[in-house]
């Protein structure tokens, strides 16, 4: 019975994590999801929660919930700002999503010290750098 289930992966979508200015020192910073698809994706639910350790100290943040019930072809959505604070923690987006009569979900997970200069590359669709996880 498993085998009849099919087991496809998630592609062309990705999570950034942009600064709001040039300036890279700014206290928020704003995170996408970007459906680089052909196609549109639907019901879209996001998950999104921070964790980890702060000065010896474990610390997690609230989960949030974001429900957009479609994105279109080739395009970006604003998930929520992030305070550069909680770059120091593991940053997590939970994605799940409906494409071609299919539930898919993935993890995108940006671990503590990722969100720095040294990985920023260009965003699509909004022409800013940013660090991208496809």
């Amino acid at each position: 019975m498993m085998k009849d289930i099919p087991n496809l992966k998630v592609e062309d979508i990705a999570i950034a994590v942009v600064p709001r200015d040039i300036t890279i020192d700014e206290e928020l910073w704003d995170t996408y999801l970007i459906n680089l698809k052909e196609e549109p994706i639907s019901n879209v639910l996001i998950n999104s929660k921070g964790y980890g350790e702060v000065e010896g100290e474990k610390m997690k943040t609230t989960i949030l919930r974001h429900f957009f019930e479609e994105i279109p072809p080739l395009s970006v959505v604003q998930i929520e700002p992030i305070q550069v604070k909680l770059f120091g923690l593991t940053n997590e987006y939970w994605v799940s999503f409906v494409h071609d009569d299919y539930m898919y979900d993935k993890k995108y997970i940006f671990v503590n010290g990722s969100i720095v200069e040294e990985n920023f590359t260009k965003i699509p669709f909004i022409n800013r750098k940013g660090v991208m996880i496809r």
